[in-house]
């Protein structure tokens, strides 16, 4: 066995999935089709692949202990200059997601790894395309609405090929997604 690069993300539904990643194709990014339209929990590792049954156990875990929250998108951000990227802002549910891939990348777990950069949940439109298509992703969705209850999350491997396919969903053991209220309550991913 070899290793494999995996990645853990919240899959965005339709039709906001689909309608997103078309206009991503648009703006001219090429790795579009590729990947589906997420936000990321954990971003691309290598793992050896003797090591996915305890990677999956411990998703598991993680989801089992969790409930549904509210996710809601508004408007767009940039990591420019530092990283070429476009993305809708996530405005209801980021905290969770944030405590979330916290205890999916848990240090004593299978999954541990240190991030490149700060953690920011987003839902990446445009990467590493010319600035005036950059400058166009961020204008065109300025305006971008789009809301769901977030019930779970899914494994993903890259393949050869570089396309992104989903190896498992991980549903959130309590069923129970809080009212919209404008901010997540304290506790809506279990911390340990």
């Amino acid at each position: 066995m070899g290793t494999v690069t995996i990645g853990v993300s919240i899959a965005v539904p339709e039709p906001h999935g689909s309608e997103l990643q078309q206009l991503r194709a648009g703006f001219g990014d090429a790795a579009a089709h590729g990947i589906p339209t997420h936000v990321t929990l954990l971003p691309p590792t290598e793992v050896d692949e003797a090591s996915l049954p305890a990677v999956e156990a411990h998703l598991a875990e993680v989801a089992a202990a969790g409930r549904a929250f509210p996710m809601r998108l508004s408007g767009t951000g940039t990591f420019r200059p530092v990283s070429p990227v476009v993305f809708v802002r996530i405005v209801e549910g980021a905290e969770a997601c944030t405590e979330l891939q916290q205890l999916v990348r848990d240090p004593a777990g299978p999954a541990a790894r240190e991030l490149q950069f700060p953690y920011h949940p987003h839902v990446t439109v445009a990467h590493g395309i010319d600035e005036a298509a950059m400058d166009r992703a961020f204008e065109a969705l300025a305006g971008y609405e789009a809301e769901w209850p977030c019930t779970g999350f899914g494994l993903y491997e890259q393949g050869a090929d570089g396309v992104w396919r989903k190896l498992r969903e991980f549903p959130f053991g309590g069923s129970v997604v809080p009212p919209q209220t404008g901010r997540v309550e304290r506790g809506s991913v279990p911390t340990r």
